[in-house]
């Protein structure tokens, strides 16, 4: 007789489902039960919190029926995968409300995203800042109404003929490319229908109104340049209110700290159209860029590196074989020459470290061996995609490639995590997550080169006492990787840094040693970069900090503002002291008043200003006041220097 079943004398058979909690405890049901059921039978407030169910490890309807024994999770709507039905729910609700409002418009698809969801329409009209508010408005609506949200299965052809028949094409044609053989699920809530795997919430009233509608872009039909342009809504969704209003002050204190405003302010950089994706440097940003570079370059230094430069075009044969041009080509920038020779602009510096390592015979005694290098690399981004200096297509990357022995993995990626971590401390980054992503679907090599590497870099961070999360099939297409995520000082998380483990570009590219027992051996290649991106990182750290860079960092350290024009001389003077010692100064001569000065540095995120007049003159003093303080503090200029020399040498 199958388990959870009970035969009647009559011989009926009687469904008697046993339900296993994820504490282990068992519940036996007389008969067939659903996820609701369950949550209820628990407990009021788990019912009242439920929004889906998890049966056997797969994710369902809390209505869906449960007659078999089972492993059964109740999801509530503060739980990771009960957000995110949450938003997938906010995304449905928002495109019933918009066909309520502006039944002509055609619906297409709408996930759920991080932090949020968005919905693409095919309408005419473009939506309109008071459109988003009447769409808001309707999306609560429907949340009171409190429409039950039921799942139906489909034949394919039945639908599609059915989406058509409405008006409905987008949605067709995504139906038609479904297997004719292949039954499909859609989800009525009202008098709105959709096309969806599932699950969803019970019914709108569910969703609560924790969410907002933030702003409208276009997007191409299915993400293709050359499709229609269709009008994307995003919202934000969340489990409560109290998060939804931190949420929306956190986007209110991100547009305070944006990158690419106090870039302006501070004359750091600008873009333009007819380079999209690259930056146009200014003095002091540049100043501030090549700062990164040299901290990085002692780090690395200190830590046995050495520094090299490789060709930023080279040729398609090295690109196929090192398996770039198979798995990365379509975000290669390509050229030919007139002698018919392909080539590509480099998107990466792995390629080109293996041939320096190539040349000459190395010995296992030479490993490891470090080689460095501050990349200029250029990969094709969607126009859509490009965000100041976030997402770029022309960045330089400080990456480094680590070969070494099989024996050596553990320690140099030990070595490698130290390095890392140390170099984020000291920028102001404390709060760092670190994911082990492991083998991609589209990859090089054979599963047992892959068992080995993930093996090797999990081993290593055991050694090295690390917390790690895991993050399936994120690796590169060459080997398994860290990532090493950034938390910033309002709470949003960037992936910076990463380390790779190799053990199949080498091979590729013809690298090899000589080991103890005299044969060649494939070295190892440990891929590593910190900054990542030195753009992107740039972007971060303004952000981080609200551009109220550490004094060790900004690209003008100290502004030297006369009061009265008798101290033009001086000023001239002290900045150039200042300069003499190392620290990066300039003066403010112009016939303004003293607080205008002082207000117009401040907002350009100057940290130190040095005020002088006729006293200050006559005593050889400065009246020192910092970024963000009122007061100002008098003292001999010797003495000042001293302290800011101090400042700048320990990196506070």
């Amino acid at each position: 007789m199958p388990a959870g079943t009970q035969e009647s004398p009559s011989n009926k058979v009687w469904i008697m489902p046993k339900i296993t909690l994820p504490d282990g405890s068992a519940r036996n049901y007389d008969a067939a039960t659903s996820g609701a059921e369950i949550a209820a039978s628990i407990g009021k407030s788990l019912a009242r919190d439920a929004v889906a169910v998890r049966i056997n490890g797969e994710l369902r309807d809390l209505t869906r029926v449960i007659d078999d024994d089972a492993s059964v999770e109740i999801l509530t709507r503060d739980s990771d995968d009960g957000l995110e039905l949450l938003r997938h729910d906010a995304a449905h609700v928002l495109a019933e409300a918009v066909k309520e409002l502006w039944p002509d418009t055609q619906v297409t698809i709408g996930p759920a995203i991080e932090n949020g969801f968005y919905y693409d329409f095919s309408r005419e009209e473009p939506f309109t800042e008071s459109d988003l508010e009447a769409i808001e408005a309707r999306m609560k609506d429907i949340v009171d109404r409190d429409e039950a949200i039921e799942r139906e299965v489909w034949e394919r052809d039945k639908a599609a003929e059915f989406f058509r028949g409405i008006g409905e094409e987008y949605k067709a044609e995504i139906i038609e490319g479904i297997p004719s053989d292949e039954d499909l699920t859609l989800y009525r809530q009202g008098d709105f229908i959709d096309l969806c795997r599932g699950p969803h919430l019970p019914s709108t009233g569910k969703l609560g109104k924790a969410f907002k509608l933030t702003h409208v872009s276009g997007a191409y039909w299915r993400g293709d340049s050359n499709n229609e342009m269709l009008q994307r809504i995003y919202g934000t969704a969340w489990s409560n209110e109290k998060q939804l209003r931190k949420y929306l002050n956190m986007l209110e204190e991100a547009e305070k700290r944006d990158h690419r405003r106090l870039g302006r302010v501070m004359d750091l950089f600008h873009f333009q159209e007819e380079a999209p994706g690259a930056v146009f440097w200014h003095p002091k940003g540049w100043n501030l860029f090549q700062s990164l570079i040299n901290f990085m370059r002692e780090q690395q230094n200190a830590a046995g590196y050495q520094e090299i430069n490789t060709p930023e075009i080279m040729s398609r044969a090295l690109w196929e074989s090192s398996g770039h041009w198979n798995t990365f080509g379509d975000n290669m920038f390509t050229t030919e020459t007139v002698d018919g020779r392909q080539y590509a602009i480099k998107p990466m510096n792995c390629p080109g470290h293996v041939q320096v390592f190539k040349q000459g015979i190395t010995s296992y005694r030479d490993l490891p061996v470090r080689l460095a290098e501050f990349g200029k690399c250029h990969r094709y981004e969607p126009s859509g995609a490009l965000h100041g200096m976030m997402r770029v297509r022309a960045f330089t990357q400080d990456d480094a490639h680590i070969f070494c022995t099989p024996e050596q993995i553990t320690d140099e990626s030990i070595a490698v995590c130290d390095l890392i971590l140390g170099i984020y401390r000291s920028f102001g980054f404390d709060d760092i997550r670190i994911k082990f992503a492991d083998r991609p679907e589209a990859r090089v090599g054979e599963d047992a080169v892959w068992d080995q590497a993930e093996a090797a870099l999990i081993k290593a961070l055991e050694a090295a006492g690390l917390e790690y999360t895991h993050n399936p099939g994120e690796g590169a297409f060459y080997g398994p990787k860290l990532e090493f995520v950034l938390r910033d000082a309002i709470g949003r998380d960037w992936q910076c840094g990463t380390l790779q483990v190799d053990l199949n570009m080498p091979g590729r590219l013809g690298a090899s040693y000589i080991g103890e027992d005299g044969n060649k051996h494939l070295p190892v290649m440990l891929h590593r970069a910190i900054f990542g991106s030195l753009e992107r990182f740039m972007g971060i750290l303004i952000e981080h900090h609200a551009g109220n860079l550490p004094l060790w960092l900004a690209p003008v350290q100290v502004k030297v503002l006369t009061i009265t024009s008798e101290a033009d001389e001086y000023a001239d003077e002290v900045a150039a002291e200042l300069r003499a010692r190392g620290i990066r100064a300039e003066t403010d001569l112009r016939n303004e008043k003293i607080s205008y000065k002082v207000r117009e540095h401040s907002v350009a995120k100057v940290p130190v200003q040095f005020a002088v007049g006729q006293r200050e003159l006559e005593n050889r003093t400065v009246a020192m006041r910092r970024l963000g303080s009122k007061k100002q503090q008098v003292m001999p200029l010797d003495e000042a220097i001293e302290n800011l020399l101090s400042e700048v040498e320990s990196r506070a």
